[in-house]
């Protein structure tokens, strides 16, 4: 049978002998009322553990509305239109509201990034910029020793509303919620600070209350002061299906519970190879985003298997210390080596995926030279139909086969047959 991966804008198409296909991971089916801008609508309406939006704000007052940048298909455009609407029925004019785009370590945007993510309304009426970690105000260390520095539009507003999507992070447990804060609108210190707990066993796809980073990024939030979120879930065609608002832990709660009734998928057995992607653009813009369906992947793959990572990666590797890490490493083991000495923010996404090599073989489609897949210890294929064809060949004919075609959402878990 035929099966389309997301790649960049187009597609890769893969003919899969059915015989050997032991699922493919979509989303499960949740029934939903409202999609889309009245769904947010909705949300805005009946906010969770909060008063509305519109009793909260005052005349006269400064609002940042954080939201998160090219790399990520939170639907800004979508959510702005009644976000304002809400904000000018208490009382804020236009030219008091700002719309930060949160950068953490990424790069600047261009001003038609900005224009497109804003949408037309919100270009049109109120001011639109990047954060900018080079100005920064710093609110201390939380409990567990990470500097909170916020850039300064954020920190000197007197209301902060947190806009971002919901899936599954791979350490933080979720995206979402506070995440806008901390590491969003933070220092590269910062981050890496929060970042590097990473390491602990807690620190995973799916986990909240008991999850070091997680409990890191809300007490950060909770320090700097977060006034309303607007979170929401997409499909896996970035439709939104729910929206949730209000209170920046309780709302992100029920967000994530929606998350998992969607997106959890339970698993008898490993599979011998596994065909991931992260859907397409945005989010296989480079290596260090689409990374994130790689480790969704290695839950699902057998030690011993074979992934094959299907992402257009056209601007590269993505992320400077990523990059340094990725093309200086004598061996893909010692970037695990590395990472335990000396953490750097970057570099994390590196040992992550030195950790997947341990288990499992990683084959990458991508628009990257051969050669230079080849020095950062992967093994380029010029397509995912040659990528499976070659893996049957390795694992032999009847090697069991699990799709992923949205990785960065879906995430496996394996619960053997009693």
């Amino acid at each position: 049978m035929k099966l389309r991966f997301g790649f960049g804008t187009g597609f890769q198409e893969v003919e899969v002998p059915e015989q050997n296909l032991i699922g493919e991971l979509h989303a499960n089916k949740v029934e939903t009322e409202l999609t889309g801008e009245a769904e947010v609508l909705r949300a805005l309406q009946n906010p969770i553990g909060s008063a509305r939006l519109k009793d909260i704000v005052r005349p006269g007052e400064k609002v940042a509305v954080i939201t998160s940048d090219i790399t990520r298909p939170m639907p800004t455009a979508k959510v702005m239109p009644s976000l304002l609407d809400e904000l000018y029925a208490g009382g804020v004019r236009p030219e008091d509201i700002t719309l930060v785009f949160a950068l953490g370590s990424h790069r600047f945007q261009t001003p038609e990034e900005q224009r497109k993510l804003a949408g037309e309304r919100a270009w049109n009426e109120i001011r639109c910029v990047d954060s900018d970690a080079s100005d920064c105000v710093s609110y201390g260390l939380t409990s567990r020793g990470t500097p909170v520095d916020v850039f300064r539009t954020v920190a000197e507003a007197d209301r902060r509303i947190c806009l971002g999507n919901i899936e599954y992070h791979y350490f933080a447990g979720y995206s979402g919620g506070a995440k806008a804060i901390m590491p969003g609108v933070s220092t590269r210190a910062a981050i890496q600070a929060n970042h590097s707990r990473m390491v602990l066993p807690e620190c995973c796809a799916g986990a909240l209350e008991t999850n070091p980073v997680r409990m890191d990024i809300e007490e950060a939030g909770a320090m700097v002061g977060i006034d309303f979120i607007v979170n929401v879930v997409l499909s896996e065609h970035k439709e939104i299906l729910r929206a949730v608002a209000g209170d920046a832990v309780l709302a992100h709660r029920e967000g994530c519970k929606y998350l998992d009734r969607l997106y959890r998928k339970e698993l008898k057995a490993p599979a011998d190879i596994v065909l991931v992607s992260q859907g397409g653009a945005p989010k296989d813009l480079n290596l260090y985003q689409t990374q994130k369906a790689l480790d969704n992947a290695k839950h699902a793959v057998r030690q011993g298997g074979v992934i094959i990572l299907i992402g257009s990666c056209k601007e590269g590797l993505g992320e400077r210390t990523f990059e340094e890490w990725m093309t200086t490493a004598p061996t893909a083991d010692s970037l695990i080596e590395r990472i335990g000495r000396d953490f750097k923010l970057g570099g994390h996404k590196a040992a992550a995926i030195a950790m997947v090599l341990q288990k499992a073989e990683v084959d990458l489609v991508s628009e990257l030279d051969d050669d230079f897949v080849r020095s950062i210890f992967l093994t380029p294929q010029p397509s995912a139909q040659v990528a499976l064809d070659r893996a049957l060949e390795k694992l032999g004919p009847d090697a069991t086969i699990l799709a992923m075609p949205y990785g960065g959402s879906t995430l496996p878990t394996i619960i053997p047959e009693e």
